[in-house]
């Protein structure tokens, strides 16, 4: 099983600048071993079960927690049985396609 889980979690009460606060997250996130993807906007992840995904996200609250006095969250999931590797997958047939397209 695939799920993919993108999310967006930072301090509102911290001014403009959230990357400080941000990197802590993404660090854990690498050190999980979670496969991942950082984008502008968010940060994707893929995990073989609802409850591993889940657990990243309550991780990511955990490390803003003690600094942080309101933190905004926001969470997009797709699950897809029988398939693995999607969060390359995905991006590897878009570009199979546009190539095709191109040619």
């Amino acid at each position: 099983m695939s799920v993919l889980l993108e999310f967006a979690m930072f301090p509102v009460d911290k001014g403009e600048s959230v990357s400080p606060y941000v990197s802590k997250i993404i660090k854990m996130i690498r050190d999980s071993g979670v496969t991942y993807q950082l984008t502008p906007m968010g940060t994707i992840i893929e995990t073989e079960t609802m409850a591993e995904a889940l657990a990243i996200v309550q991780q990511s609250y955990d490390v803003l927690e003690p600094d942080c006095d309101r933190v905004y969250s926001t969470l997009t999931i797709d699950v897809r049985k029988g398939k693995s590797k999607c969060l390359t997958g995905k991006v590897l047939s878009v570009e199979k396609i546009i190539g095709k397209v191109n040619k």
